[in-house]
């Protein structure tokens, strides 16, 4: 009942904080599933659960803000680091190499398949979490991480 009353207005006020409605809708989903388990584990409802949802929401935004940030800064490499040196230049063409043989393979992966590689390998998301944006099962999103990999280690020889 609370979700059907709250849930608009809690997106409405996430967006204001975000302007991706679709990362807003995720935040508001976490922070409903926070809600529940908070509930769970009292012997007694939450006072005030529209308080609680804000809050909720307002730390999910600030944690992934921080999750951001941090793998910004390690993206970022300083430029005295950044100097390659002659016998580096093997090692150089080498990755390169390695890293066009992976993206031939990742173009070759069905769409989906793709998509929830990337989403947990890069988004570093869990497979119940990519479970649910995709609607497929636990299991489902395991076979596809499964056929990812599969191609992947077979494909980086033969290239």
């Amino acid at each position: 009942m609370i979700y059907r009353n709250e849930r608009h207005a809690l997106v409405r006020f996430i967006t204001r904080y975000r302007s991706n409605p679709e990362e807003a809708g995720d935040v508001a989903q976490e922070a409903f599933l926070r809600l529940a388990q908070s509930e769970q584990a009292r012997s007694e409802p939450i006072a005030r659960p529209r308080a609680f949802l804000r809050q909720v929401a307002r730390n999910l935004l600030r944690d992934r803000a921080k999750s951001t940030r941090g793998r910004a800064e390690l993206l970022q490499v300083p430029f005295d680091e950044a100097a390659i040196s002659v016998a580096d230049e093997v090692s150089r063409l080498e990755a390169r190499d390695s890293l066009a043989r992976i993206e031939a393979v990742m173009r070759r992966m069905k769409p989906k398949t793709r998509e929830i590689f990337m989403a947990h390998r890069l988004d570093g998301l869990s497979y119940g979490e990519i479970a649910e944006r995709t609607g497929m099962s636990v299991s489902g999103v395991e076979k596809q991480i499964a056929r990812a990999m599969t191609m992947l280690l077979r494909h980086a020889d033969k290239d």
